[in-house]
């Protein structure tokens, strides 16, 4: 018996590292030591700062991966979780650095897996970041066959004296709002039980209250707001960032805010996106549910003095950038009140 005969095949999973060899080069830059394929990667800290903090993070893509399998489109999901890592630490005003990613399959399809990380380097050289490592792990009998687990540790570098953390947020700064495209990635185990059982649409279906098929929807880009804030932080226009992920702006906001603080957000402040509606209304999924499973159109929260805020609002205008002021912060425990 051979390994391929227990459903490990070493031939196709050579052929996906290979690809992804020839993928993570093209996000290299001085900074990376070694090539991908080595036991560890290597990447200088040389000429940082010497107050230079490492932020790190690790997240995945989750059930969103189920959307990516139904349609067998996987040229986007990589890219998610290289946006959602960059948001994560982008809120600490860090720069990202590089990223390991682990993927894990139920049976090594190269394409699949090539299309995967071919997302994940398009999206690591769109914001600077270096791919230098990962895990390609083939595991029979653990996963499906045509199913496949994303994941990512990303790690990014701030000086000491700029970390954003929320410290100095304080009663009678503003909360602004910058959009999301979707989903994101978070939601969608709700998303698929109203949607997709419960209400039967086909991910091929066109919707007319989203414009386009539900798969299209559903598979919406997580979207990276790193090139948008980058330039409010070299002007130390901000106080606190909130990247609204799993939890919604109900439980992702407290994370920042200091004792003595509460945030007030104002309900109609923004506009809910339709797929939010559609769920809402077909799983008759009550308004607090909702706000704390999705973003509801806003992907991140600026927390900015009240006056510094027109710069604030200039510096997005030269961006193309829609934002709206949904809040405010008010005495209180740290939690959201919405009015």
């Amino acid at each position: 018996m051979l390994y391929r005969d227990a459903g490990v095949d070493i031939d196709a999973a050579t052929e996906a590292k290979t690809a992804i060899k020839q993928l993570a080069r093209k996000t290299f830059n001085v900074r990376v030591l070694k090539d991908v394929g080595a036991f560890g990667g290597f990447f200088s800290i040389k000429d940082l700062p010497r107050d230079a903090v490492l932020i790190s993070s690790i997240d995945g893509v989750g059930t969103k991966l189920k959307i990516a399998f139904a349609l067998n489109r996987h040229s986007t999901v990589g890219a998610d979780l290289v946006n959602h890592c960059v948001n994560d630490i982008a809120v600490h005003g860090a720069a990202p650095l590089f990223l390991l990613d682990y993927l894990a399959t139920g049976k090594m399809h190269p394409k699949v897996v090539t299309e995967v990380v071919r997302g994940l380097a398009l999206a690591c050289r769109s914001e600077g970041c270096a791919l230098i490592g990962g895990e390609t792990a083939e595991m029979p009998g653990f996963y499906p066959p045509n199913e496949y687990d994303l994941a990512g540790c990303i790690v990014g570098w701030v000086r000491r004296r700029e970390i954003i953390d929320g410290g100095r947020v304080c009663p009678g700064d503003v909360i602004v709002g910058l959009p999301s495209m979707g989903l994101h990635t978070n939601g969608y185990s709700l998303a698929r039980k109203v949607l997709l059982e419960k209400e039967g649409i086909k991910l091929t279906e066109q919707v007319p209250e989203l414009g386009r098929t539900l798969g299209d929807e559903l598979l919406a880009p997580h979207r990276c707001y790193w090139k948008v804030v980058k330039p409010l932080l070299a002007e130390h226009l901000l106080k606190g960032l909130v990247h609204v992920t799993g939890g919604g702006i109900t439980d992702n906001t407290p994370r920042i805010l200091p004792t003595g603080t509460q945030a007030v957000v104002r309900l109609g402040a923004w506009p809910v996106l339709p797929v939010f509606e559609l769920i809402a209304r077909l799983g008759r999924v009550p308004e607090s549910d909702m706000l704390r499973t999705f973003n509801m159109g806003i992907g991140m929260m600026l927390i900015v003095a009240k006056r510094k805020l027109a710069r604030v609002a200039t510096l997005l205008a030269r961006q193309r950038e829609k934002f709206w002021v949904i809040g405010e912060i008010q005495r209180g425990k740290p939690s959201v009140k919405y009015v």
